[in-house]
């Protein structure tokens, strides 16, 4: 257990902790003597301000120690440590936590944890116990129907894919606000299959900001097929003759 009271020898060796620090320091410095610190039985540590350049905030530390009975102080230890100001690196943060929507590109591997929680357990019509012929007319209509999968999304998947899209392309955003219409109504629009198509459908219209993408059936722009103003080319504006004007020739 650390002692909250510096040892009384240790304590009075600012002058051999200092000349050690000032080994360590070297070309640079050394700071103010900032303090001192008990550590243990015989054992503290003294601070020294650092000029390190790069180290803002940060502090030589020279730790001290004697034995039992000794009267002689030893210095144990001088490293450069952090003070409550120091600038530090943030904290390391796993890679998988780390990753935004767009980081993965050609050639990178996401590998999908087994037990993420976005996933859930997929229909296999493989089942031993039925005939081979069997067995092949459920693979074939599991695969059809998208069930031949390991893994499907779970409602947790689908929840958190639903609120993203109704986000970038939902009926709060100002493109939709603005819109002469919804996409429920939209030419433009493809139905969806799957749990989510009641809600979302994908924009087929080049010309729109939407192109390609999910889009939530309340979600609307400019492009829509039945937009009842159909903008008309406008003539260029005649040129202005200067009549009052005298030819330099």
């Amino acid at each position: 257990m650390r002692s909250r009271t510096p040892d009384p020898l240790c304590a009075e060796a600012v002058e051999l902790a200092r000349a050690a620090a000032e080994e360590a320091a070297h070309p640079h410095p050394l700071g103010d003597y900032l303090g001192v610190v008990a550590e243990g039985d015989r054992l503290v540590t003294h601070l020294f301000g650092s000029e390190e350049p790069g180290y803002p905030g940060w502090r030589w530390g020279v730790t001290v120690a004697r034995a039992a009975r000794a009267r002689y102080v030893t210095v144990d230890e001088v490293a450069l440590t952090p003070g409550p100001e120091a600038l530090l690196a943030p904290d390391w943060v796993p890679w998988n936590e780390r990753l935004r929507p767009g980081d993965l590109g050609p050639g990178d591997l996401l590998p999908t944890a087994p037990d993420d929680a976005r996933l859930e357990p997929g229909f296999m019509g493989d089942a031993p116990e039925a005939e081979p012929a069997e067995r092949g007319t459920v693979a074939d209509v599991a695969a059809e129907l998208g069930l031949g999968r390991p893994r499907v999304l779970s409602p947790l998947g689908r929840t958190e894919a639903a609120e993203r899209w109704e986000e970038n392309f939902g009926a709060r955003t100002p493109t939709a606000q603005a819109a002469p219409a919804s996409c429920v109504s939209c030419g433009f629009l493809m139905p969806m299959a799957g749990a989510l198509r009641q809600a979302f459908g994908v924009c087929g219209n080049e010309f729109s900001p939407a192109d390609g993408r999910v889009v939530s059936l309340g979600f609307g722009c400019g492009g829509h097929s039945e937009a009842a103003v159909v903008p008309q080319p406008q003539p260029p504006a005649p040129p202005v003759i200067d009549h009052m004007g005298a030819d330099p020739l």
